[in-house]
């Protein structure tokens, strides 16, 4: 461990943001696995329990989109402090709001609401902040940054199935105040670490020059197809798995979404060890057409084992394209500033809350068929593959221009 002092190491920044990810991560993930108590224990209905998930991403949407004016103007470090208070008492407020207001239902919406805010923060604060730290290897701190996200998911799966395993479901309350105490314990971290200015006072790019430019649009695109390949296919997974394999839904569960967020993580952190050697518009082109074959082997397999190993290898494919979009637009856009980072992040999450529809509409609609729903969603990475290309000629064309 180095020896500079707490406040002047960019490395205890870099590590704060990592343990930003992995809260991201208990916020998305661990409420799902509790959907069927908060059914048994409250009364609530199927259709309501659904609900809060659209509370959640829908909140965070308008907090990624809200962000993109008020970051800049109250400062990175009271944001991303905030983003963690509300984090930890969105966590708290699960186990302790409903049994505190009248009806339990607004108790969860309203906990829901609270670390929402924390997460969609998280989201548009922290690929920034690592992106100005004054450090080498920008693209790789990146992906390694976004692979704690996928650790984070796992860490959630396994560590809460194995707390129910031994404490009973029915003590989940306590996890959750457990769970608290890691955004609680960042706030003190965020507190201490040095924080850079990713772009210097009054030289980011205006919000209305930016939507003005055609590379902001096909990032745009990019990050929209990043987020839908990606959840398209891992919000199924566990459903896929059981239906597929006919297991139990802990089964299902690990060899559903945990191996696909495993997989995920293992293609971020492999790409940020060799990214010298790895061109990254190479190597986010590779991941879609893996992507586009996962898909495919997902959806026609007649062997529930392989369409299994298509849902896993898509973790694989998907793992770079939303650090990678990141990357490109930082390098590509370098005065996007904050509003950059902040419209990207509300594109991405666009894409997660599309993908995922998307399939279970077609779904829907063709007898409750999961794998022809799935084979719909190809059409993320195809659009993602066709954004690439469209990025390589206006990034020609611009470099001509400037020779």
């Amino acid at each position: 461990m180095s020896r500079i002092p707490l406040s002047k190491n960019y490395n205890h920044t870099i590590y704060a943001c990592y343990i930003g990810y992995i809260t991201q991560a208990i916020i998305n993930n661990f409420a799902p696995l509790l959907f069927l108590t908060f059914q048994s224990s409250y009364q609530i209905s199927l259709d309501k329990i659904a609900l809060l998930v659209t509370v959640n991403f829908g909140f965070q949407l308008c907090v990624d989109a809200l962000a993109a004016r008020f970051v800049d103007r109250i400062g990175y470090r009271p944001a991303i402090i905030g983003a963690h208070i509300t984090a930890a008492a969105g966590l708290v407020g699960l186990a302790v709001l409903p049994e505190l207001l009248p009806d339990p239902y607004i108790g969860l919406i309203c906990a829901i609401l609270l670390y929402a805010m924390g997460s969609g923060l998280i989201e548009v604060l922290v690929s920034p902040i690592v992106e100005a730290c004054p450090t080498e290897r920008k693209e790789a701190a990146m992906s390694i940054l976004h692979s704690f996200y996928c650790w984070g998911h796992v860490f959630v799966v396994l560590a809460s199935t194995l707390f129910f395993t031994l404490f009973g479901i029915e003590n989940w309350k306590y996890l959750a105040i457990l769970w608290a105490l890691i955004p609680f314990l960042n706030i003190f971290y965020f507190a201490r670490v040095p924080i850079a200015p990713l772009v210097a006072e009054g030289e980011s790019t205006p919000i209305r020059q930016l939507v003005k430019s055609r590379l902001f649009w096909i990032f745009f695109v990019l990050m929209i197809c990043s987020g839908a390949s990606e959840q398209g296919m891992s919000q199924w997974a566990s459903a896929f798995a059981e239906a597929g394999l006919h297991v139990s839904k802990t089964v299902g569960d690990l060899a559903g979404p945990c191996a696909f967020a495993v997989f995920m993580g293992l293609s971020r952190a492999l790409y940020g060890k060799f990214s010298e050697k790895l061109p990254l518009r190479s190597f986010m082109a590779g991941s879609g057409i893996l992507c586009v074959a996962s898909y495919l082997l997902a959806s026609l397999s007649p062997n529930p084992v392989l369409s299994l190993v298509g849902c896993t290898l898509c973790g694989l494919s998907v793992g770079i394209m939303w650090p990678g979009t990141f990357s490109l637009a930082a390098k590509e856009m370098p005065r996007g500033g904050t509003a950059m980072f902040a419209l990207y992040a509300l594109a991405g999450d666009l894409g997660c809350a599309s993908g995922p529809g998307l399939v279970g509409a077609v779904s829907e609609r063709l007898g409750e068929n999961l794998k022809v729903g799935i084979l719909a969603a190809i059409v993320f990475p195809l659009l993602l593959l066709l954004g690439l290309v469209a990025l390589r000629t206006v990034t020609r064309t611009k470099n001509n221009v400037r020779k």
